[in-house]
């Protein structure tokens, strides 16, 4: 088995484990202990934090499913284009329950250092999940 085809399969198999069912501590087995993680706002998180934003999401969307849509493994650089979809059950950021159904869509660039992701750099529009919510509304005449 190549070292991409690996890579690959591992990112996926972990993923749902964390993202889909809340088995978050199996990312220490794709993560390094020193892992950092920049959002799209620019936040940084180390890999308890990262662990714990999945759970308080998971909180929030308690059906959320997170699928990888591609993969693209470079070398020692993974591309990751996914999508998240649950429903807002509870609170999540300060905003009560709306039980709305909410999509979100994304990119993650993982770099590999050896065996294990190192840093990640994650682009998502938060703006979509505050519009899905009815938080907000973009593009609509006041």
């Amino acid at each position: 088995m190549s070292v991409t085809i690996d890579r690959a399969g591992r990112i996926r198999q972990i993923w749902d484990a964390a993202w889909d069912r809340g088995q978050v501590e199996i990312l220490d087995d794709l993560l390094s202990p020193d892992y950092r993680r920049v959002g799209s706002s620019g936040e940084l998180q180390d890999r308890q934090e990262f662990k714990d934003s999945i759970t308080a999401t998971r909180l929030a969307f308690p059906e959320l499913v997170t699928t990888i849509d591609e993969i693209v493994v470079d070398g020692d650089t993974a591309a990751i284009r996914w999508h998240s979809r649950g429903t807002h059950q509870h609170s999540f950021l300060g905003v009560p329950a709306t039980r709305r159904e909410v999509t979100v869509s994304g990119a993650t660039f993982a770099h590999f250092a050896a065996d294990r992701i190192v840093d990640e750099y994650v682009t998502w529009d938060p703006r979509a999940l505050l519009t899905a919510l009815g938080i907000i509304s973009v593009g609509q005449d006041q």
